[in-house]
């Protein structure tokens, strides 16, 4: 997840890495806190791999010479290929997701719209375990695991919601019609959700 999301920095500007930590605080939303015992090892491996390399660059605002990093074609050919990696359902494909979410402008429209399905049919399957969890604790005392199980409900939905809008936004941005198949899933995925409400 580091590499990709450093890589992406990298796609912009060289960087060294402080300005690096800096971006992936500041630009990517607060995904997350990076160490710098965790970002430079991480620059040391990418440049063993070719994936970057280290160019004479000046300081933003000192003018100070100093070495900064900067992505090579085999970076930007690694860059895809995490970008378009298949998920897996995981709690950590959550945080994984945002990030590659942060650089999908670099992704066709067609790539966009087949990996946010993915992430959606992911979801929605997480949704249902979610809602049979919930109707198996339905005489469960606990107020609070209920609770808690409701939120996760309700931002499961919320997150499938925003991402069939997503979605939508790129077909009719790029005029690319859904296969049949998913027409008639959403049509059902409609219904049923005006039959509950």
């Amino acid at each position: 997840m580091l590499e990709l999301a450093i890589l992406g920095l990298l796609k912009e500007r060289p960087m060294h890495g402080y300005q690096l930590s800096r971006e992936l605080t500041g630009q990517l939303g607060g995904l997350w806190k990076v160490s710098y015992g965790s970002l430079y090892p991480t620059l040391k491996r990418l440049e063993r791999e070719a994936a970057v390399e280290q160019v004479p660059g000046t300081s933003a605002g000192t003018g100070r010479k100093r070495l900064v990093y900067r992505i090579t074609p085999s970076g930007e050919q690694l860059f895809l290929t995490l970008l378009e990696e298949p998920p897996s359902d995981t709690q950590a494909e959550d945080a994984r997701f945002r990030i590659r979410l942060a650089f999908f402008r670099y992704l066709p429209p067609e790539t966009r719209i087949r990996l946010l399905d993915r992430r959606r049919a992911a979801l929605e399957e997480r949704l249902e375990a979610v809602k049979a969890a919930i109707a198996a604790a339905a005489d469960d005392e606990d107020d609070y695991q209920r609770a808690l199980m409701e939120h996760g409900r309700a931002a499961t939905e919320a997150d499938v919601a925003w991402l069939a809008g997503l979605i939508q936004q790129e077909r009719t941005k790029y005029g690319i019609t859904a296969p049949v198949g998913q027409r008639r899933r959403a049509s059902a995925t409609l219904r049923r959700k005006e039959r509950t409400a």
